[in-house]
């Protein structure tokens, strides 16, 4: 899963979804089919921002919102593939806020009791207005309706050094940082 931040092809994912890929391929919900490539990512963050190539027009722009005016008790929807299911979409509520569920050093998670399942990694959490606040990257064990998102306000700091990261001679070894 991921979603669309620019109509020129740029979309957010995670990392985890496409750190091992050797080619990437991008359907979208219209049917639409692309090959993409890998601007930038940061593993520490599980962030990963990609490009879609070829004749890239229309498309629709998620909006970003901002992850800390987002409080506890507000309606979230996530949207993913989970299971294969393409295009699900799941609500629920933000249930906590800076979790730290010993992933990395860069832990600050939003919770939400939203279903997010495998399949649904990189795909958008928003708020109650349609803005990204989160991408969709986690879940506790055993299916017991906990999922976690990477802030938006977190991978909103990494974009400007994902878009002026460059290739190098050993391939895909981009990073973002800020």
């Amino acid at each position: 899963s991921g979603f669309v931040i620019d109509s020129k092809g740029l979309i957010l994912t995670n990392n985890h979804v496409v750190e091992n890929a050797i080619s990437i391929r991008v359907r979208l919900n219209d049917g639409r089919e692309f090959d993409a490539r890998v601007l930038g990512r940061d593993p520490l963050t599980d962030v990963a921002l990609l490009k879609l190539q070829g004749d890239v027009r229309d498309l629709p722009v998620a909006r970003l919102g901002d992850s800390d005016a987002v409080r506890v008790g507000d309606t979230v929807v996530a949207i993913g593939n989970p299971f294969g299911l393409t295009s699900s979409v799941s609500a629920g509520i933000l249930s906590a806020r800076a979790r730290d569920i010993q992933a990395g050093p860069y832990d600050n998670f939003l919770q939400t009791d939203a279903a997010i399942n495998p399949g649904n990694s990189g795909g958008p959490l928003f708020n109650a207005q349609g803005e990204v606040i989160g991408i969709n990257t986690a879940i506790v064990g055993g299916g017991s309706g906990i999922g976690f998102a990477v802030p938006s306000n977190m991978f909103q700091a990494l974009l400007p050094s994902c878009r002026r990261a460059k290739s190098t001679a050993a391939g895909w070894a981009w990073r973002c940082r800020t």
